[in-house]
């Protein structure tokens, strides 16, 4: 066994366990979103991980923890918080229908764009709510554009961003330019888009299912000593300025979910009753 080789990897594996400094990733270059109230030129690129569909869904929860919490279940794996609205839903509580409601992981869509005049960037992924993909899915499907992603004959969009009064964010309307036009006159820039794109799943912290049992377990205790706001249609997407998303929330207390008709129980039994070792949930 050669000691000295042994020594320089436990040291280079402690270095790496070590927090980075200085390395904060300037999530500009991954996600894009108007800065500002007024128009910006977008083209929709053909996604590297789907060259069928440049849009991507996904489920994510918010209100839960402090950032939006990207749900296991597009992973294909099992979400206690989906877990839980399941639950909630077989009881004939009114209130727990409603929780259930506002727990609900909420659909937001990805799709890959190349900004015009921020060309230099490169490709960056563009969020919208559920209203703004059935319209894109609408003009994709009139006659008059059809593929509106084609490198050679597609369209520029044009997002239209304005201020709502008492909201974060932007209000955003699209509307396809009148002219078909190639993505690049450049082959080889063509070429760099269509090859390197963000892969949204690699860019967002994966939660494990028990680090979510435990936001969700914060999310309820906090709840109980004051109500709290779910946002069901948040306007503020992605946002490196307030995205660590790499990094998990702090750590709150334990909660308890009290159930209604029933006798008064200690707070944590409450919460244990409804995932009991009866039923078929991994708690």
């Amino acid at each position: 066994m050669d000691l000295n080789a042994i020594k320089s990897r436990l040291s280079s594996l402690n270095q790496d366990a070590k927090p980075k400094t200085g390395e904060k990733k300037d999530y500009t270059l991954v996600y894009w979103k108007p800065r500002q109230e007024g128009k910006f030129q977008i083209r929709f690129v053909p996604s590297l991980i789907n060259k069928n569909n440049p849009f991507q869904e996904v489920y994510m929860h918010y209100g839960v923890g402090k950032f939006p919490i990207v749900a296991l279940t597009n992973w294909g794996e099992q979400d206690p918080i989906v877990d839980f609205t399941k639950k909630l839903r077989t009881t004939s509580d009114s209130e727990n229908w409603r929780l259930a409601k506002k727990l609900d992981p909420k659909l937001r869509v990805f799709a890959p764009v190349i900004v015009r005049g921020e060309e230099e960037k490169g490709v960056r992924l563009f969020e919208f709510s559920k209203t703004i993909y059935m319209e894109l899915l609408s003009i994709a499907d009139d006659e008059d554009y059809g593929d509106f992603t084609d490198v050679a004959e597609g369209f520029d969009f044009v997002v239209n961003a304005s201020k709502v009064q008492d909201r974060p964010g932007f209000a955003l309307s699209l509307r396809p330019k009148p002219k078909q036009t190639p993505l690049s006159e450049d082959a080889n820039l063509v070429n760099t888009w269509l090859e390197n794109q963000p892969k949204l799943l690699e860019e967002r912290y994966k939660y494990t299912y028990e680090k979510l049992k435990e936001e969700l377990q914060n999310f309820i205790a906090g709840g109980e000593e004051k109500e709290g706001t779910i946002v069901s249609e948040p306007a503020v997407e992605f946002d490196e300025s307030n995205n660590n998303s790499n990094q998990a929330p702090e750590s709150k207390k334990s909660f308890s979910l009290a159930t209604q008709g029933t006798p008064k129980k200690a707070k944590s039994q409450e919460f244990d009753d409804l995932f009991d070792d009866n039923d078929d949930l991994p708690f």
